[in-house]
């Protein structure tokens, strides 16, 4: 069975609630179609009820008609919904009229049900950039405690090749956080450890790269990838966690064994944490086209409950297979 095989079979037994507040997008509807006939997710959908069974009718699709249509113009919890919004954001400026008319938003009445218990998690940007889908997480949900940055991982899947986790990788930050210091570096090491757990479903083994291997070149650079992987260890002492390492000296046995002899993770990381967001995003997208990997993501980390942000150019399969991974998350959160 594959990983996403996997990944299905466990959001059909735990049956979370997601919220897609992009609801009448035709990619989202036909996902949404499909995540209800498979069982795995109880689906919420956010947008006008006319527009989606129209177009619901139109495509064919069998299933909208077991799925929540919640249209945020006149939810029954509106007014409960600004109320929250309202607590959370006055210290910025935020009116009761204000909060009213932003939860018409259905980027902010997802975040809001989220904060209010009525949904286990959200999937969104087929539509809105990452930036839309951001906003509303961090000022309604917020990050994880003793969490400061949000931070962006893919579940990687590398073709006949046996390193890592039988070619299973997690790699971050790819999508958020331009230049982590070195605390942010670490808790993203944290957040990618958990990912690897609760998504990839393997027992993370964690590398924080640089273009140095214990000491093999000198740079403030460097140094701040030591300086996160002493914090990571002291986060989480119980987690296999080292740095600084070059990328074969992460994932190649041989060459750990000459690079970095002492290195616990003696070339077989399966977590790989990259100094900023320029060389992790260069990575996945290189590995993926190069290796023919699949790549699972962006999956959002460090957010207080699980939200996952879509490509505006994601397939219909995409979508489905966020939806179920999400529902993965919201089993741990």
């Amino acid at each position: 069975m594959s990983l996403i095989e996997k990944i299905k079979e466990s959001a059909k037994s735990i049956n979370k609630r997601i919220v897609l507040p992009e609801g009448e997008e035709l990619r989202t509807l036909q996902a949404a179609d499909i995540i209800t006939e498979q069982g795995l997710a109880q689906l919420i959908l956010l947008g006008n009820p006319e527009t989606i069974k129209s177009e619901a009718a139109r495509l064919g699709l069998k299933n909208i008609d077991k799925v929540t249509i919640v249209n945020p113009l006149d939810h029954p919890k509106k007014q409960a919904y600004a109320d929250i919004l309202y607590d959370l954001r006055k210290a910025k400026g935020m009116t009761p009229e204000k909060a009213l008319q932003t939860v018409e938003n259905p980027l902010y009445m997802a975040t809001l049900m989220l904060k209010a218990g009525d949904a286990d998690g959200e999937v969104a940007g087929a539509l809105n950039s990452t930036g839309d889908v951001l906003r509303p997480a961090f000022q309604v949900i917020k990050t994880k405690p003793g969490v400061s940055v949000v931070s962006g991982s893919f579940v990687m899947i590398v073709p006949e090749y046996n390193n890592g986790e039988d070619g299973v990788f997690v790699f971050a930050d790819c999508g958020v956080t331009p230049n982590p210091d070195a605390k942010q570096l670490a808790q993203i090491a944290i957040s990618s450890a958990e990912t690897a757990r609760t998504v990839a479903q393997i027992e993370p083994k964690v590398a924080l790269l640089s273009f140095s291997s214990k000491g093999s070149a000198k740079h403030e650079m460097v140094d701040k990838v030591i300086e996160a992987t002493e914090i990571a260890k002291q986060m989480a002492p119980d987690l296999l966690i080292d740095g600084e390492l070059q990328g074969d000296a992460a994932i190649v046995e041989a060459v750990a064994a000459s690079k970095a002899p002492n290195s616990p993770l003696k070339g077989q990381a399966n977590v790989l944490v990259f100094p900023d967001l320029n060389t992790g995003n260069i990575a996945y997208k290189l590995v993926q086209r190069l290796a023919k990997a699949r790549a699972f993501g962006p999956l959002l980390q460090g957010v207080a409950a699980p939200i996952n942000d879509l490509s505006r150019g994601c397939s219909i399969d995409d979508i489905v297979n966020t939806v179920a991974i999400t529902a993965n998350q919201a089993a741990e959160a």
